[in-house]
């Protein structure tokens, strides 16, 4: 069977759930010790939302300008990685129903895979070592490095182009909790397989038309991720 594949993952929703309130602490943490300014999650959709687009709709809620959001916003996302590694939970008990069995049969097929997420990178690294998932990852696309979700999309493929683990012609899925994941799969041109595990509910997941949706990853045939 076909096995030039590459599957990337959506960490909050997709393959971890209720993971706890660290994260939105550690962001409007850090706004306030770099900028000095309270500012606040509540009342922002962070759901398939990258932490930059959030920490910037936290400071402009909270009055802070355009020119200091851009000048301080490096500081704030340095500050916020360090708080939240310090603070993560155990999070083993955490992860969503069927994720380890597709990530280890994904693995004895010699499968890549990569995270896509809209976490920072230390913050995604963390979740995923103190949920015991880090080693199933070879690489990951955060969002520090780029400004939208399918960005980061084409950044991972490149990335695993370059490195030869994938060839021009890989089928490559994209796997997310939220519409966003799916639109910004259909944007990158790659697949998309929405999960059921997050704050989405499946009839909202399917009124955007992923390629495949389920329930949870134990409804999944993983074959259909490295087969056309």
């Amino acid at each position: 069977m076909e096995t030039n594949a590459l599957v990337l993952f959506d960490i909050d929703g997709t393959l971890l759930r209720r993971a706890g309130p660290h994260h939105r602490q550690a962001l409007e943490d850090a706004v306030e010790r770099v900028t000095g300014r309270a500012a606040t999650t509540e009342g922002i959709p962070v759901a398939g939302m990258l932490d930059g687009q959030i920490l910037r709709l936290m400071m402009e809620a909270a009055g802070v300008s355009r020119a200091e959001i851009g000048k301080h916003l490096p500081a704030i996302m340095e500050k916020a990685q360090g708080l939240y590694a310090r603070r993560c939970p155990d999070l083993r008990g955490k992860v969503c129903p069927g994720v380890r069995m597709v990530l280890s049969r994904l693995a004895r097929r010699g499968v890549p895979v990569g995270l896509v997420t809209g976490n920072l990178s230390r913050i995604a690294w963390r979740k995923m070592g103190n949920a015991g998932l880090e080693g199933h990852f070879r690489f990951g696309a955060f969002a520090e490095q780029g400004r939208t979700r399918a960005a980061l999309i084409r950044k991972a493929v490149r990335e695993a182009r370059q490195a030869g683990w994938i060839g021009r012609g890989a089928l490559i899925t994209m796997v997310g909790d939220h519409p966003n994941d799916i639109l910004a799969a259909r944007a990158a041109g790659v697949r998309s397989l929405a999960v059921g595990t997050g704050v989405v509910a499946l009839d909202a997941l399917r009124e955007h038309a992923p390629d495949l949706l389920v329930e949870d990853l134990r409804a999944l045939d993983y074959r259909w991720l490295v087969t056309n």
